[in-house]
């Protein structure tokens, strides 16, 4: 991921000058091209109105002078560089004529002029500027494609250093998610195996159903920090199958029951018929759970969760009746270690929960939003893709 950014800032630089040297380049062009024009026009008015003898023109330049029907030309003039048409129309009606003619052999731009009783013509050869126009184009092309790769490399070596910090910073990432669950995955696995045993001696006692929760819980537990060292790898990409949504809802909710218990906040469910998407379970679990501890840390009384589905879209809705949601922390409330300022004898709150929903959500293609409800409390959705 790291070479292919590299190289894409590479030829980002390329595309840069490239189009830098091609606007130069055209401006270039178009200025020289006017500036001979405009000197070779210049140079055909000097010679027309200052030279008297054919013979006597500066150099690349040739004359045709016509009096009392002879028609005087210059030595060395190309026969096809002259314009007998424009010497003719100029002395029907004196006016001032400049034309271009194209031949097999070359180019030739002409002037022609009445001066008293005579019509001059000045031939000038462009076959010169021709060539200076060329050596030009070609120095430009050399020095772009010169440019290019050199903004290339230079690109791709910048792009590389750029990067490096935020190569140490994912790979620093990536060792502390691997060494936690390393050092997590042992007391889970304790803890999920001494929960069993106590499922087994608790198979005949009042204390079954309990027993039987704390052994979901160690399950789960084991499998959202399998989730997690997944989610911090970007070369490996979670398994994705098809899940009751609903299904999900109804076990987050059992898990927090508890939890809403202690704070005193009865929960009311709407789910619905079952609702299929495509994800990971674990994963969405963890997005549900999240939005319900976030609920029940701010409802009062109640909170309700519901689950609306439309042709192509399913939307879980979690709504308390708290005070809302602060106009101040709406705008980063989905931001990592983002949160409200703490209420008294509240547990620390570190302002990762919704974050981790907002990635999630990214993760199966869908969104989370938050809003103020218009009488009271705050009402969150995660939306996502219906699956086919």
């Amino acid at each position: 991921m790291i070479r292919r950014t590299a190289l894409a800032a590479g030829l980002q630089a390329a595309l840069a000058v490239a189009v830098t040297v091609g606007v130069l380049c055209g401006v270039t062009i178009l200025v020289l091209l006017r500036s001979q024009q405009a000197d070779q026009n210049t140079l055909l008015t000097t010679t027309v109105q200052r030279t008297d003898d054919v013979t006597d023109p500066p150099a690349g330049v040739w004359l045709a002078i016509e009096r009392g029907g002879h028609l005087d030309v210059g030595p060395g003039m190309p026969p096809e560089a002259l314009d007998r048409g424009a010497l003719a129309a100029t002395r029907a009606d004196g006016a001032t004529r400049t034309s271009d003619i194209s031949v097999r052999h070359g180019q030739y731009r002409t002037l022609t002029e009445r001066r008293g009783d005579e019509v001059v013509q000045a031939v000038l050869d462009l076959h010169p500027a021709h060539v200076e126009r060329g050596r030009l184009l070609k120095a430009l092309l050399v020095t772009g494609a010169a440019g290019l790769v050199l903004a290339a490399a230079a690109g791709t070596w910048s792009g590389r250093r750029a990067i490096v910090p935020l190569a140490r910073a994912l790979s620093l990432q990536r060792r502390f998610v691997a060494d936690a669950g390393h050092e997590l995955r042992t007391p889970l696995t304790l803890i999920s195996t001494r929960a069993q045993l106590l499922q087994r001696h608790a198979a005949k006692t009042p204390l079954k159903s309990e027993v039987d929760d704390l052994v979901t819980d160690a399950r789960q537990l084991t499998e959202i920090l399998e989730d997690l060292l997944l989610a911090a790898d970007p070369g490996q990409d979670s398994p994705r199958k098809r899940i009751d949504l609903t299904s999900v809802v109804r076990d987050a909710v059992s898990a927090a029951q508890p939890a809403a218990d202690e704070a005193g906040v009865r929960l009311d469910l709407a789910l619905g018929d079952s609702v299929v998407v495509n994800g990971t379970e674990v994963a969405l679990r963890r997005a549900v759970a999240a939005l319900l501890d976030n609920g029940i840390r701010h409802a009062a009384h109640a909170l309700t969760v519901a689950v609306v589905t439309s042709a192509k879209h399913v939307t879980v809705t979690v709504s308390d009746d708290g005070p809302g949601i602060d106009p101040a922390v709406m705008p980063t409330m989905f931001a990592r270690f983002a949160s409200g300022p703490p209420s008294p004898g509240d547990r620390r709150r570190y302002g990762l929960g919704l974050a981790l929903v907002s990635e999630i959500a990214a993760r199966h293609n869908g969104t989370v939003s938050a809003h103020n409800s218009p009488t009271s409390g705050a009402i969150l959705r995660l939306t996502l893709p219906r699956a086919a």
